[in-house]
């Protein structure tokens, strides 16, 4: 009988994972609270040039997310996240050095190359059980979701008694930090194998592409990001502007996110047990596109304040909403490549959210910024309106020794036929068979048999 509960190994593995993922994540997230008040000071400033410094991570994380995922399949993944802290700790010590805007964007870029989520979630899936490893997840994404409510809070409060450069300085010391962690606390993976349920597939990545269903939740995501990117270019110097001092920023964003967390909480547990998922994920999307449009029209304290609150209901329902239902649509053994593209359009939309507010911004003024938000909200909830959630399912992942002249067609036809088997994909290359089950009717003895008989 297997234990239903974490092992030693599992636990150690969770906090110790969800402990670098945070840490960087914590990095990146600090400035987004705090540039567009002390990048005042910087040479060549322009609002323009605030957007991209906050979002230029985003594109490299972008571009670097799924070749460093495959990296870590042929080096290994603790050296591949140790490299990966490395450059982001050399992209923060150049940001801190920087006397101008230009430098502080490249030092900005250059962290993002760092990029390791996905070598972090392999390394993660390699050294768990299959049955726990959603829980090992659950903690990784937690932890995530929690950096970003530390920055909010610690980004104003570092950057008060040590400026902007204090703030890269204090990330480059926490990505030491993570490296150390790494070294002497994170589990050793010898695993090699390139799965595709775990990190991406070079020649899945375009299929990927082109799944309706799948784009709908990578678009989402690239919106998700964008609006709450660009929103920060604007809210630090609003709240200034409304006679708040930076130093007491993190008075009004802690109470905020702490109270839109508690109320999102319901929103996932009645949406789950009503079946009601495709009608609040589009009440959450309405949330962001209110407080857009709020906003565009009225920017004193309380009006910012509770829309700030409406926002952030939103965005971590949404936030914990999308990667779900990437993992439920994406096709048996493909779970890895989707979401390394989802991942991807996630930060592509912080970059497009840093750039694109710092021109509208620069150009028309914050209002049309928020409604710009708006209007790519609204957008989201007409393309979102034909997405199609299959029932809930389960990942089942079993190995076989296949004889020379395995029928793989034939065997996935046998397989398919068996209660409460959704999907089913042989990856020859891995020797492994991936399903999709249901959660309650699965017939794994029915399934274990077939496979025995190869």
């Amino acid at each position: 009988m297997q234990s239903d509960k974490l092992n030693s190994l599992e636990k150690r593995t969770a906090v110790s994972l969800a402990s670098v993922f945070a840490i960087r994540m914590l990095g990146l997230f600090m400035l987004m609270p705090i540039m567009a008040i002390y990048g005042q000071d910087l040479e060549g400033v322009s609002p323009l040039w605030i957007g991209l410094a906050i979002g230029a991570y985003g594109l490299t994380q972008a571009m670097f997310q799924i070749p460093m995922g495959w990296l870590s399949d042929r080096y290994g993944r603790k050296r591949i996240i140790v490299v990966g802290l490395i450059i982001f700790a050399i992209g923060s010590v150049v940001a801190g050095l920087a006397e101008d805007v230009v430098t502080v964007t490249i030092g900005r870029a250059i962290q993002g190359m760092g990029a390791i989520a996905s070598a972090v979630l392999a390394l993660a899936a390699d050294v768990t059980r299959e049955e726990q490893r959603p829980k090992v997840m659950a903690v990784i994404g937690m932890c995530i979701g929690l950096s970003f409510s530390v920055a909010l809070v610690l980004g104003p409060m570092v950057a008060e008694s040590h400026g902007l450069s204090g703030v890269f300085m204090f990330t480059a010391v926490m990505a030491v930090v993570g490296i150390l962690i790494v070294l002497t606390l994170v589990p050793n993976s010898y695993t090699r194998a390139k799965s595709s349920e775990v990190t991406a597939s070079p020649k899945q990545v375009v299929s990927m592409l082109f799944d309706n269903q799948l784009l709908r939740l990578d678009f989402g995501v690239l919106v998700l990001h964008l609006t709450m990117t660009s929103m920060f270019i604007a809210v630090p110097l609003l709240l200034t502007k409304n006679g708040v001092g930076i130093s007491e920023h993190w008075s009004i964003y802690l109470p905020v996110l702490l109270l839109s967390f508690i109320f999102m909480v319901p929103m996932i547990i009645i949406a789950a047990k009503k079946g009601q998922e495709k009608l609040f994920f589009q009440i959450g999307i309405s949330m962001l596109v209110l407080a857009s449009v709020v906003m565009a029209m009225n920017t004193d304290f309380w009006t910012i304040v509770v829309m700030l609150f409406i926002f952030f209901i939103g965005f971590n329902f949404l936030e914990a909403s999308l990667p779900a239902h990437v993992s439920r649509l994406a096709p048996a053994g493909q779970k890895g490549t989707a979401m390394g593209v989802y991942s991807s359009s996630q930060f592509l939309g912080a970059f497009l959210g840093g750039i694109s507010g710092g021109y509208i911004a620069e150009s028309f003024g914050f209002s049309y910024l928020f409604a710009s938000n708006a209007a790519l909200a609204l957008l989201w909830i007409a393309y979102a309106s034909g997405m199609v959630l299959p029932q809930s399912s389960k990942r089942v992942s079993i190995p076989y020794e296949p004889e020379t002249q395995t029928d793989t067609e034939r065997l996935i036809e046998q397989i398919s036929q068996c209660d409460g088997v959704v999907e089913a994909t042989v990856v020859e290359d891995e020797y492994r068979i991936y399903l999709k089950v249901d959660k309650h009717g699965y017939d794994s003895d029915g399934v274990n048999q077939i496979v025995t008989q190869i």
